[in-house]
């Protein structure tokens, strides 16, 4: 009985250690082909991908530890219910917890937002260069609408497409000042598409473009294209580019580096600053921080940050943007490679 609950136990340790991409890999698996291929159905080319990769790389799990990740999955769902309220509001309540609230967003955007669409959707599944052959010769505005639909690094691949610098401004100063579109012109549009194209999936069918989505972008180009688009938009609207830029990192984004750039950054960064800066940071980020640092320099931290008095918020943004500023310096060096940051990949 004893070496049974350790089993347990230990199952239950692995099944905590799995990330959510595994854990969602794993209820895949569970659900067998057929059902697992209607979920699909509901995903981004990359998710599929994302979660294809992590169903072939799974190894050793036991049927308890399968048991274990479907009982959580079932719990989560057991704890909703449709009554007394539309289907749309459960399933979006449903999927934001089950998925987490900026994960749930997109899924439940292309399921209750867009039912309909076809073509714009295909354009998901073509490589930078196809896509960038099919809307080269549309209106700026058309193209903006297109790109703002595209997941930044795919967009940020056919923006470099384009060869001629006013188009990459003007197309990238009109998604940064997109607020959205009316559904109907983007149904005309993704008409014109599936024309051309063929494709039966779901979209977003209105929130599209803004400062956020041109940053997104931008943070995927290559560094000389991003700073000539920069520095052509400054010409044109030096607000807005600045506006940009600010949104092209967030502090928040630094939990995409490798260990090995996060062990770079830290040694430049001083220990005040990153006292200060981690004040009111998320959770996730504290915690790829101290991986990254000695056990005891981890634990001092940690105390100091217990015991620091309350801070300005100002002065913790500054300190931020300090360390963000230290950061691109290492990027633009090559010593880092900050999240999607476009260019050439290491080897």
């Amino acid at each position: 009985m004893p070496a049974e609950n350790a089993q347990t136990e230990t199952d239950k340790q692995v099944v905590a250690r799995l990330s959510g991409l595994e854990r969602s890999a794993l209820l895949m698996l569970g659900l067998g082909e057929n059902h697992a291929a209607e979920v699909l159905k509901y995903m981004e080319p990359k998710e599929v991908q994302e979660i294809g990769l992590a169903m072939a790389t799974l190894s050793n799990i036991t049927n308890s530890q399968m048991e274990l990740v479907m009982r959580d999955f079932v719990d989560a769902i057991g704890e909703q219910t449709s009554l007394g309220m539309g289907s749309d509001e459960y399933i979006r309540n449903m999927l934001t917890k089950a998925l987490g609230s900026d994960k749930a967003s997109g899924v439940i955007d292309r399921i209750l937002l867009g039912r309909n669409s076809k073509g714009l959707e295909q354009l998901k599944w073509m490589d930078a260069k196809a896509i960038a052959e099919l809307i080269r010769y549309e209106h700026p505005q058309i193209i903006a609408i297109v790109m703002s639909f595209l997941d930044p690094d795919q967009a940020a691949g056919v923006l470099a497409e384009f060869h001629d610098p006013r188009v990459r401004n003007d197309v990238i100063m009109r998604i940064a000042t997109l607020e959205g579109i009316q559904p109907n012109a983007l149904q005309e549009l993704d008409e014109i598409l599936e024309r051309q194209l063929e494709g039966n999936t779901n979209i977003k069918s209105s929130a599209l473009g803004g400062v956020k989505k041109a940053a997104d972008i931008l943070n995927f180009v290559d560094g000389s294209i991003e700073a000539e688009i920069i520095e052509g938009i400054q010409k044109a609207d030096e607000d807005l580019a600045q506006e940009i830029q600010d949104n092209m990192f967030v502090f928040e984004n630094l939990i995409d580096l490798d260990d090995r750039g996060m062990q770079t950054l830290l040694r430049e960064v001083s220990t005040d600053q990153l006292l200060l800066a981690l004040r009111g940071a998320p959770d996730p980020l504290k915690e790829k921080i101290f991986k990254n640092m000695s056990s005891r320099a981890a634990e001092m931290l940690k105390d100091d940050l217990e015991a620091a008095p309350p801070v300005k918020v100002s002065d913790v943004e500054a300190a931020q943007k300090e360390i963000l500023s230290i950061a691109r310096k290492l990027a633009d060096a090559g010593d880092i490679m900050l999240g999607g940051g476009g260019g050439d990949d290491f080897i």
